[in-house]
C-alpha cells in the first residue's frame, strides 16, 4: 500500500509543477511583449506622425494648386479633406492657410522655418512632443475669406471627410483675387 500511495501522489506533484511553470513562462512572455511594446509604440507613433505631416503638406499643395488655377470669377472647385489629427486653419484675417499638429516626430529643425515649395514648416519642441505648423501665406496675391468673411476658421479632426468649396469671387480694391472657402455638408 505504501508504494501505491507514492505512485498516486507523484503525478499530482508533477501536475502542480507543470501549472506553476506554465504560469511563470506566460508571465515572462507578457513581460517581454510589454518591453517590446514600450520601445516600439513610440517609434510607430513617430512614423504615423511623419506620414500624417507629409499628407498634410500634400493637402496644402492641392489647395494651393486649386487657388492658383481657379480661373475667372465665379469658378468653383471642390476638394475632399480627411483630417485624422491636427487642425486645418483658414485665416482670412492674415490671408493664409495653416495646419497645426502635435507630433512625436521632429519634422524639421526645431524653432527654425523650413520652406518646401510655397509651404513654410515650423517645428517647436514641447516636452516629449512637438508642435508642427505648416503654413501657406498668400499675402499680397490673394484675399482669402471664409464664408465671405475675413475670419479664422478651424477645421479639426473628424471621422468623416470634409468637402471644401473654393470659389473665385473676383478682385478686391487692391486688385487681389478674392478666394472664398466654405465647408460643405
Amino acid at each position: 500500500m505504501g508504494i501505491k500511495k507514492g505512485v498516486l501522489f507523484r503525478p499530482i506533484k508533477k501536475r502542480g509543477q507543470i501549472w506553476v511553470e506554465t504560469i511563470v513562462y506566460t508571465l515572462i512572455a507578457f513581460a517581454l511583449i510589454g518591453l517590446v511594446l514600450a520601445f516600439a509604440k513610440p517609434k510607430i507613433e513617430e512614423i504615423q506622425d511623419k506620414n500624417l505631416i507629409e499628407q498634410s503638406i500634400s493637402i496644402l499643395e492641392d489647395i494651393d494648386l486649386i487657388i492658383k488655377t481657379i480661373g475667372i470669377p465665379g469658378n468653383q472647385r471642390v476638394i475632399d479633406l480627411g483630417i485624422s489629427k491636427g487642425v486645418l486653419n483658414i485665416d482670412g484675417e492674415n490671408n493664409r492657410i495653416f495646419f497645426e499638429l502635435e507630433s512625436r516626430y521632429i519634422y524639421s529643425e526645431p524653432d527654425k522655418n523650413v520652406t518646401i515649395g510655397n509651404i513654410v514648416i515650423l517645428t517647436e519642441k514641447k516636452g516629449k512632443t512637438n508642435d508642427v505648423t505648416l503654413t501657406r501665406n498668400y499675402g499680397e496675391d490673394y484675399n482669402i475669406t471664409y464664408q465671405n468673411k475675413e475670419e479664422l476658421k478651424k477645421i479639426s479632426k473628424a471621422p468623416t471627410t470634409y468637402t471644401l468649396l473654393i470659389t473665385n469671387k473676383g478682385e478686391d480694391s487692391s486688385n487681389r483675387t478674392i478666394v472664398n472657402m466654405e465647408v460643405m455638408g
